[in-house]
């Protein structure tokens, strides 16, 4: 059991949240904030004052009066009426981290709902009613509402959830799981479809597989430097400490530590004709240090915004009033999934001009070319290195800013939105193109280091090709190369590349020093 503190949860937390299936439940001490807040809506709604969301229309309708025995079916047709989501479903994983964030916005005690319907989210948390969340239809303000709508159907009995693996009606996954719907209170419904929860949980997720893929990075830089068997002078810690960077200070000391021992780093110390090698090895603590730097802005972004209260009104109960402002707006969001983005781009820019390196005899070092004992007939890694070209390219085009799109929307009341909801979901894409590249640079280095042989990579990048060819076997004749390349990629994805390896926190996206 995770017990969520709104306004404390950390980065650490969320990522065991979105990568295992541990129950959650709000801190007790958010009850009574909580339910102060839901009863002073309750007095509003039934009192003469207009309250923009509990006694009136919404947006360009919020000049129209509610009465108060129909705030029940306003909430109701609000969260029915924006269900407009499109597109395949939001993966589980974080369809659950999305219902956390709202969990935690919610906890803050500034949104007016019920505890009941507190305690709906987490039982649907934690017996698997998970909603099927259209991935398209968010601009990103007012909030994720077409997304978070269909998150709220499921608590009405309406819309679709996934439950024990089957897609069924909401009213049939509660039943299933032993839970009721609730009928949603004044706010209740604007509460739950308002805020930035489906963009913050996509992006988060993001930055976790981000942080993997950078991790990895490092890893397979130092395999290639073996591989084509480069300096390293460039990783020397001076001429880092003097630039001050803390994502390049960390990379060069884990790529030291990573090559530490190698016969192979030792062997060309004398007599090397060599003066420097290309960027992509004599720079890569440079690059991907500056990748980690990136995706450290962006995490501290958004541990705030998933800690924040994000929708509107907002009720103060200490002042004694209920206002409207723009908390929704997912501006933060969106610049912080375009700084993952760039970071996802160019590690992957980067890694690419190394398989390059390692198939081009001209500038391996004397390695066969393409990587194979008997060119000519065989081709090799020759059209492996085009995949990671295209992959490279691919994630290029996706790294363009969605933060500087806007288009004015609900008639033109919303008239500057964020488009964060694209600028996280494109991620996902990015991630996967970026562990294939990686895992292609993998298979080379690992290759090309086979044909330094008698001379031996350092203890730790052995063990990384001891446990590459459990999965993949070095390529000696030309062979259907598509499963190994899966092959690959999957120690990237599911993090065994560097399962064991003791890596500077800033790395590990623990620390920022």
């Amino acid at each position: 059991m995770i017990t969520l503190v709104p306004g404390e949860v950390t980065l650490v937390q969320l990522e065991q949240i979105w990568r295992g299936r541990d129950d959650v439940a709000l801190h007790p001490d958010t009850k009574a904030p909580i339910e102060a807040a839901a009863a002073f809506v309750a007095k509003a709604a039934a009192g003469g004052t207009a309250v923009y969301g509990v006694n009136t229309g919404f947006g360009k309708l919020a000049n129209v009066a509610i009465a108060e025995d129909q705030t029940a079916i306003l909430q109701r047709n609000l969260v029915l009426s924006h269900c407009c989501g499109v597109g395949e479903a939001l993966d589980a994983p974080t369809t659950r981290m999305m219902m956390v964030l709202k969990l935690l916005s919610l906890g803050r005690g500034a949104s007016g709902v019920a505890w009941e319907t507190v305690e709906l989210i987490t039982g649907m948390l934690n017996k698997g009613v998970l909603p099927q969340i259209p991935v398209q239809g968010s601009v990103g303000a007012s909030g994720d509402l077409a997304p978070l709508a269909h998150m709220a159907a499921v608590m009405l009995g309406e819309g679709e959830a996934c439950f024990n693996g089957d897609i069924m009606s909401g009213g049939a996954a509660l039943a299933a799981a032993g839970l009721s719907p609730v009928v949603f209170g004044p706010k209740e419904g604007l509460a739950l479809i308002n805020g930035t929860q489906f963009s913050t949980a996509c992006a988060l997720a993001a930055l976790f597989d981000g942080w993997r893929n950078c991790r990895a990075g490092g890893v397979t830089a130092a395999l290639s430097t073996d591989a084509i068997m480069g300096s390293t002078a460039p990783l020397v810690d001076a001429i880092h400490t003097l630039r001050g960077h803390q994502g390049q200070i960390a990379v060069a000391r884990a790529q030291r530590a990573i090559m530490q021992g190698s016969e192979i780093r030792d062997s060309h110390r004398e007599d090397d004709t060599r003066v420097q090698d290309p960027y992509c090895i004599r720079c890569q603590p440079q690059v991907t240090g500056a990748a980690m730097d990136l995706l450290h802005f962006a995490g501290q972004t958004l541990e705030i915004e998933a800690n924040a209260v994000t929708d509107n009104p907002l009720v103060l109960v200490d002042e004694g009033r209920i206002v409207s402002g723009g908390n929704f707006h997912a501006e933060p969001v969106a610049f912080a999934a375009d700084q993952i983005a760039l970071a996802l781009a160019e590690v992957g820019s980067i890694s690419q001009r190394r398989v390059a390196l390692m198939v081009d005899p001209s500038l391996s070092f004397d390695l066969p070319p393409f990587l194979t004992g008997n060119p000519g007939l065989n081709s090799g890694f020759m059209v492996a290195e085009i995949t990671s070209a295209a992959l490279m390219s691919e994630n290029k085009h996706l790294a363009n800013p969605c933060s500087t799109d806007s288009t004015p929307t609900s008639a033109n009341q919303e008239d500057h939105v964020s488009m964060a909801a694209h600028a996280a979901r494109r991620l996902q894409k990015m991630n996967a193109n970026l562990s294939m590249i990686l895992g292609i640079e993998l298979a080379c280095a690992a290759q090309g280091v086979g044909f330094r042989a008698p001379l031996k990579t350092s203890p730790i990048l052995q063990d990384v090709i001891d446990r590459l060819r459990t999965r993949v076997a070095p390529l000696a004749e030309d062979r259907f190369m598509a499963p190994d390349l899966q092959q690959a990629a999957a120690m990237i994805v599911d993090g065994s590349l560097v399962q064991g390896l003791d890596m500077p926190a800033y790395i590990l996206g623990q620390s920022t020093a």
